[in-house]
């Protein structure tokens, strides 16, 4: 953002086509995310449990209605060690009256205003900046492939976008005992697993992280690089749908997160699309033909290597696709 539009431009498109991870800087005002902005979000990890319990996705609580949404507490004995709540659209605009009982749709269960002042506003604010620039990113990649820049904007009306703050509680080295490929092979720091490799399923991720680093990229020679936080910034890294989409013109990022015994917090973003957007061939010469599919599909059918997501493979029925 710093830097003029057309060398944005080529930043974006060199990492996008690499599985590389982009800073983005100098958005300032638009999407604050110093200390004070996360120390807002992320307050909900102050919460007592008798105010988490009553967010927790049907998966952790059986007799609530949310599936998708909502608070997911620690699975202990995963590499992947992590507690957090994914929010919807609905933290900044109703929903649609069409959801029809789709989870992706679903409302987001929240903590009462009376329990965490101020917290909802900071996060319906934060939430539309975070969409504002997933636009920014989106029409940057359109540009980078030779297509009008606004080719993807349709696809997000309605998108069903998930804000997430995560925190990665510390361990100790006894309760690391017995977990299957924990170690963090290739980290020179002997630092361990706490989020386990993989690629994001959608489209762009955009995370804010705290002070303590962790997150790491694969890189083409399959060696992992620390994308250690800075001041301001954000990270960005592209998901399984948009290689898909753009016939692997961009790159998914393979990405997980190391620790060495101290609390980490981040806040992603993932911009998405519709739950019945419809993914058609990009009006390109070259580019592979395929039979348009809604995006909710092959959303759905990946959360289950999640953890958090793991036994929900059958909680969501076929939808149909968007009329074009």
């Amino acid at each position: 953002y710093a830097l003029p539009r057309e060398a944005a431009d080529d930043a974006i498109r060199r990492a996008s086509a690499y599985r590389g991870v982009l800073t983005a800087s100098g958005h300032g005002d638009l999407a604050p995310c110093d200390d004070a902005a996360r120390a807002r979000l992320l307050a909900s990890f102050a919460l007592p449990e008798g105010e988490t319990r009553p967010l927790w996705r049907r998966k952790f609580a059986p007799a609530h209605a949310n599936v998708y949404r909502g608070w997911f507490p620690l699975q202990l004995g995963e590499r992947t060690h992590k507690e957090g709540i994914d929010i919807g659209p609905d933290i900044a605009r109703p929903i649609a009256d069409d959801a029809d009982g789709d989870p992706l749709r679903e409302p987001t269960p929240l903590p009462p205003d009376a329990v965490l002042p101020g917290w909802r506003a900071a996060a319906a604010g934060y939430y539309l900046a975070m969409e504002d620039i997933g636009r920014a990113l989106m029409r940057a990649i359109a540009r980078g492939l030779g297509i009008d820049e606004t080719h993807f904007d349709a696809a997000f009306v309605d998108g069903i976008s998930t804000l997430r703050l995560i925190r990665y509680p510390a361990r100790s080295r006894d309760a690391l005992a017995g977990i299957a490929g924990i170690s963090a092979e290739g980290d020179p720091g002997g630092r361990h697993l706490i989020g386990a490799p993989h690629v994001d399923s959608g489209f762009v991720t955009i995370l804010a992280q705290d002070g303590v680093g962790g997150l790491q990229a694969r890189a083409r020679d399959g060696a992992w690089i620390d994308v250690p936080p800075a001041a301001g910034s954000l990270a960005v890294n592209f998901g399984r749908l948009l290689e898909r989409w753009t016939g692997g013109r961009i790159r998914a990022t393979e990405h997980r997160v190391v620790g060495d015994f101290l609390e980490r917090r981040s806040i992603p973003f993932f911009y998405e699309p519709a739950a019945d957007a419809r993914i058609a061939p990009l009006p390109l010469a070259g580019f592979p033909d395929f039979e348009p599919f809604a995006y909710g599909a092959p959303l759905w059918s990946s959360m289950p290597r999640f953890v958090e997501f793991r036994g929900l493979e059958h909680a969501r029925r076929p939808t149909g696709v968007r009329a074009a």
